[in-house]
Parts: structure tokens; sequence; C-alpha cells
């Protein structure tokens, strides 16, 4: 049976997260607060940050802004889009 968590992003109960996502402090507190398709939003998201900003995952000067990224999206009021984004077209 799969785990289930109050997402603080969704504020509704859901399935959880496998496996803690990212280490230290905050990956514990996503794998007890967040749930899988709030985290499946974050990677997407994630994603358009490391290809809009020219991010590498093993910079660490990269990796606290991804971190930052992340506590925002997944617990504060979200995170904003990088300047000058446009959306692929449907």
């Amino acid at each position: 049976m799969s785990r289930v968590v109050f997402c603080v992003k969704q504020q509704r109960e859901t399935e959880g997260l496998g496996y803690v996502p990212w280490p230290g402090a905050l990956g514990k507190r996503v794998f007890e607060q967040i749930g899988k398709n709030a985290w499946q939003e974050w990677l997407a998201h994630q994603t358009m940050l490391i290809n809009e900003n020219r991010l590498s995952p093993l910079d660490p000067k990269h990796r606290a802004f991804l971190e930052t990224e992340m506590e925002k999206f997944l617990f504060g009021s979200g995170a904003e889009k990088p300047a000058g984004f446009v959306p692929p077209e449907s």
C-alpha cells in the first residue's frame, strides 16, 4: 500500500513519495509533506529553470539556487518563471 500524506502544496491528502528526493532537512520535509503530483509539478518547473537559465545541477551555486526555488515552489507562495520565458505553443 502506498503512503498517504497531506500535501501542503495542493492542500489535500494524496499519495506520498516513495523516497526522500533531496538531501538534508529540506528533502525530509518534502518527503513528509509533499505528494507525488506536486513533486512532478516541481520537476517540470525545475527542468524549465535549468534550461532557461542554463544551470548545471553539478554546480554548487546552481544547486543552492534550485533548492531555494524548490522551497518557494513547494512551501511558499510559488516560484516565478525565468525572465523572458515564453511558454511553448500548444
